[in-house]
């Protein structure tokens, strides 16, 4: 049997793909991809974290109720459980809450066993009552207000609208976002530094082929969408590789996340949107090196030629 081949056949002029400089390439495209990809989950998972706050502890109010001074015990109790009844026969009446409960003995003693410890029976000590308030969505308190009218409820009444530590978490976060974007902005321009100054280094290695290239009738556009395949190919091949490492590497600080009590933490979840973008990096990563390799071509070129 007798192989036909084509009479014509398409050689690629510039040996772009047995170049030496193709696994430099691979490598640091799925280093910034790597860095890129855990540093991105970072800032999504805070801002997940930020949305959470904002939904559930600024749309509510913590009110505590100090202990009545009595020899007596059991008296004791049961004034503190009326001066808890009454204030919460106060806030059921404020158009703005939407929800009051007072958090039984049960809720109470979770609250405080990583201060007492286990076994600690807390109705026999003197502990503070604490009411949760749920606020109606879009509700404006005037909070000095509602704390005076509290306190002609009952004096021993206090609130709580957890707005001063939250604004210093929130101000906390906001500070690793920023550092966690000016990282991404900053592999960015490394990943492109990379490439530029490779492909210039590439493009003299191989200047006398272009020269040729260029009396036969070849414009610069020409080597730049060569370049152009070439590097996407590279980025998009280097970020799956950076993106496979860094999946890991994003469960497993997760995982170490989960460990760390109270709750604040464990608000920092990525959704499934977010999880898009993250696999759409090597697209990303592809897209840049093309852009990258092509502009840098046809730049480095207008000045060689």
């Amino acid at each position: 049997m007798i192989n036909k081949e084509p009479l014509i056949t398409r050689k690629q002029e510039l040996p772009l793909k047995d170049d030496s400089t193709g696994l430099f390439l691979k490598i640091m495209i799925s280093i910034a991809v790597f860095l890129f990809a855990v540093t991105l989950a970072g800032v999504l998972s805070i801002n997940s974290m930020l949305n959470a706050w904002n939904n559930s502890i600024l749309g509510s109010l913590t009110i505590q109720i100090m202990p009545v001074n009595n020899a007596n015990q059991e008296k004791a109790r049961e004034e503190t459980l009326l001066q808890q009844d009454k204030v919460l026969e106060f806030l059921k009446t404020l158009p703005e809450v939407e929800k009051a409960r007072a958090l039984n003995d049960n809720q109470l003693q979770q609250l405080l066993q990583p201060w007492l410890g286990d076994g600690i029976d807390i109705s026999s000590l003197p502990t503070p009552r604490i009411l949760d308030i749920k606020i109606k969505p879009g509700a404006k308190i005037d909070f000095p207000a509602l704390a005076e009218r509290l306190a002609e409820v009952s004096p021993l009444a206090s609130l709580d609208n957890h707005k001063l530590w939250l604004d210093k978490l929130i101000r906390f976060a906001d500070g690793l976002k920023m550092l966690a974007l000016s990282i991404l902005v900053l592999v960015i321009a490394i990943t492109s530094g990379a490439i530029f100054y490779t492909t210039q280094t590439n493009l003299g290695l191989h200047r006398n082929i272009i020269e040729i290239l260029h009396i036969m009738g070849a414009k610069d556009t020409y080597v730049a969408q060569q370049y152009a395949k070439r590097d996407a190919m590279l980025g998009f091949i280097g970020g799956i590789f950076g993106l496979v490492l860094a999946i890991p590497t994003i469960f497993m600080i997760a995982g170490l996340a989960e460990q760390i009590e109270g709750g604040i933490i464990s608000e920092a979840r990525l959704s499934w949107e977010s999880w898009l973008m993250i696999l759409l990096l090597p697209f990303f990563s592809s897209v840049t090196a093309m852009i990258t390799a092509y502009y840098t071509v046809k730049r480095t070129l207008e000045k060689m030629m």
